[in-house]
């Protein structure tokens, strides 16, 4: 077990790596073939307000990476299918159409709503320790047997529809700083739901690097910006507007996922 991790620990790490240095690829294409976003709330983004109407449930927002990638290098088209709540068969019944042979950037961030996120965050601010423990062990388990099945059809569905485009796969930040006086959830499920966080990271990133795309570590951006921080860039528990919490704010996406997906575009 240990050396399985630390290979998909290495195995990350050299995809990151290796997006680094093919930086601009996918600018460049885009800038004829045009750049599609895909994916779920992170992507749609959830949280930064400055909803788009059209978009509807989806919230897709103009303070999202993607629209903000989308301004700031004007690709010669921009489809933003992403779309809150989405797992990995809403992408592929509903997230595709925009895809094609001349497709030259495509962003997605999948998989959390797959392995509950919003049971597991339920779960840990309603339960006890131990009851929040177990739901994430639930999760971690569909992680190992479920997602990267999910995952592939995803990303092979991706490579099919567009097989000339780049493809940066975002992942999702620890929600938690820890070690510090925090109101709210335990030290214990603070710490259990970022191994968490860390764990479909992993796999994500796996799967990623075994299709041949980017994989863009949020972790690393928002590092001293997470919830219990003193410049948190992710909402806490908001019990006026449940569905923005644990999204990142709109500097979370800016600051968080936008500079990710430039260096990996």
């Amino acid at each position: 077990m240990r050396r399985s991790r630390f290979a998909v620990f290495v195995s990350a790490t050299l995809l990151a790596l290796g997006g680094a240095l093919t930086s601009g690829a996918g600018s460049a294409q885009a800038a004829t073939g045009g750049y599609v976003a895909l994916g779920d709330s992170y992507s749609s983004g959830v949280g930064s307000g400055s909803y788009i109407s059209s978009s509807g449930d989806c919230k897709r927002s103009t303070k999202a990476y993607p629209y903000l990638w989308n301004a700031a290098n004007s690709p010669s088209s921009f489809t933003f299918a992403a779309c809150s709540g989405a797992v990995t068969s809403d992408v592929l019944a509903n997230q595709l159409s925009g895809l094609n042979s001349a497709t030259g950037l495509v962003s997605i961030s999948i998989g959390g709503n797959d392995a509950g996120f919003v049971d597991v965050m339920s779960t840990c601010v309603l339960g006890s320790d131990s009851t929040c423990l177990n739901r994430i062990n639930t999760a971690k388990s569909f992680v190992d047997s479920t997602l990267p099945g999910r995952l592939d059809s995803v990303y092979s569905a991706i490579s099919s529809k567009a097989p000339n485009a780049h493809v940066v796969v975002l992942g999702y930040p620890r929600f938690y700083k820890l070690g510090t006086t925090c109101l709210g959830l335990s030290e214990a499920k603070r710490s259990a739901i970022n191994g968490a966080a860390d764990y479909i990271d992993a796999a994500i990133a796996k799967r990623a690097a075994d299709h041949g795309f980017a994989f863009g570590d949020v972790r690393t951006t928002f590092t001293g910006h997470e919830i219990c921080s003193s410049n948190s860039w992710l909402h806490s528990l908001e019990l006026l507007n449940l569905s923005e919490s644990y999204h990142p704010t709109a500097a979370g996406q800016s600051g968080g996922y936008l500079p990710v997906l430039n260096a990996n575009d």
